[in-house]
């Protein structure tokens, strides 16, 4: 399909496009007048403020495969106006009593740059916790909004003294200490009564509306086994009984109880809370496939937002959830790489990988298998640099079509939200200097 924009393909002295550097490419790009935008290949190394601040024009890095472009220009509109979210992130530090404070602030720190917008102190019942007040100043301190997990009377008092913003959780059991609450800019988390229906929750509700503590809902989810899906349908009847009231989902129930990565169980949770109009979730990263589910969740807030509002399905619109597998594979049938073959001169080797075969070819060889000790036997490499490096990437290509993924030499698989950032300096360790020298012209040598 024909690209709603004219485009104009420059062409560079250079024939390796990732050894390119931004300030490689101020230098010997040309930019014709009237130009909106600049785009170059995703994988080169700086800033792009380098070529913008010369040509006053809109720079960016484009995808990493070409074959990616229209779709980078198809989701041009969604880039602008994605990233919007209205739920928020409770991120609790479980069994904090048994935590040293600079192990606190640690987990603090990294949930908050993984997008939580609540560090909650998760107390353990019967342990004391003689540090409660000290370590929640310092995390007020650094500028964090805390809330406390407990029942105790007096570690909520303790908590709130020092700072803390939010309270989980108030039922029948400790109703008296809402009275205390009242008038301080506190919220709560209400909850039915233990072990109780949801009915109960509404003695609750009545005392804290009475005093004007704000409070949010929180049904209970149960985990998987032990009422799941009634649980489900407690929040759909709290929305319908209370519509206006806030909500919150303990979601780290159903995280850390099922053994599954947590990147699509996230997405269903907030998906349903975002129907539902729950506007906070609390979870922990304590069992280790649990681990990232901060940094899962503030994406699945920001896709499920997007969802909703925009009344679409969560696909094509960011893949970063999309870990194990890949969202689209990329990949040349063998005609087209034949055709490649016949214009490569020089002996440097290109592995390329389909759903189910590794193609190794360079000006001589054109080697295609499943087994890559077959593979690596035929071509006929014993120096021992250039040896190790096809055996890197020939494992990383088997792992590619195990696992359905795209595989790119010299780069990184594609992990979502997992994915290392690729280090441009280390690649290319296949060329030699004399494949260098030839990428650039004579006297003008490639960046290195």
């Amino acid at each position: 399909m024909k690209a709603p924009f004219a485009t104009d393909v420059a062409m560079l002295p250079i024939t390796v496009a990732a050894l390119m550097t931004t300030e490689w490419i101020a230098k010997h790009l040309a930019v014709p007048e009237g130009t909106d935008l600049v785009l170059i290949p995703g994988l080169c190394e700086g800033a792009v403020a380098s070529i913008a601040d010369r040509f006053a024009v809109r720079v960016e890095k484009g995808p990493k495969d070409l074959r990616e472009i229209p779709e980078y220009f198809g989701q041009a509109a969604v880039r602008e106006e994605y990233g919007k979210w209205d739920i928020e992130i409770i991120a609790e530090i479980n069994n904090a009593p048994r935590l040293s404070r600079d192990a606190i602030m640690r987990e603090a720190q990294r949930f908050r740059d993984s997008g939580a917008d609540y560090i909650d102190i998760g107390c353990t019942p019967g342990l004391a916790f003689p540090e409660l007040g000290s370590v929640i100043r310092e995390l007020v301190a650094a500028g964090m909004r805390v809330s406390i997990d407990t029942f105790n009377a007096d570690e909520i008092r303790t908590a709130v003294d020092a700072g803390a913003t939010l309270v989980l959780s108030i039922n029948g059991s400790n109703l008296g200490v809402a009275r205390e609450l009242a008038g301080r800019g506190v919220r709560v988390v209400a909850l039915p009564d233990f072990g109780a229906p949801l009915e109960t929750i509404g003695a609750t509700i009545e005392l804290l509306t009475k005093l004007d503590v704000p409070y949010l809902i929180d049904p209970i989810i149960e985990p998987i086994g032990f009422g799941f899906t009634a649980s489900i349908e407690r929040y759909a009847q709290a929305r319908r009984r209370w519509p206006n009231a806030e909500m919150m989902m303990g979601i780290g129930n159903i995280t850390e109880l099922t053994a599954a990565d947590t990147t699509g169980v996230n997405a269903i949770l907030i998906a349903i809370c975002q129907e539902l109009g729950i506007r906070a979730v609390l979870t922990t990263e304590v069992i280790p496939w649990a681990h990232g589910a901060v940094r899962e969740i503030d994406i699945a807030r920001r896709l499920m937002y997007h969802a909703v509002t925009k009344k679409i399905v969560p696909k094509r619109v960011d893949d970063r959830l999309v870990t194990v597998k890949d969202p689209k594979i990329l990949e040349y049938g063998e005609a087209e790489l034949r055709e490649l073959q016949s214009r490569i001169t020089d002996p440097n080797f290109r592995i390329f990988t389909d759903r189910s075969t590794i193609t190794v070819l360079n000006r001589d060889l054109f080697v295609r298998g499943t087994d890559i000790q077959e593979i690596f036997a035929q071509l006929g490499v014993d120096e021992a640099t250039h040896a190790f490096y096809l055996g890197k990437e020939l494992a990383k290509a088997k792992l590619a079509i195990t696992l359905g993924k795209t595989y790119r030499q010299e780069g990184s698989l594609s992990w979502g939200y997992l994915t290392p950032p690729d280090d441009v300096k280390s690649e290319h360790v296949k060329l030699t200097q004399r494949s260098r020298k030839r990428a650039a012209p004579e006297g003008d040598p490639a960046p290195s």
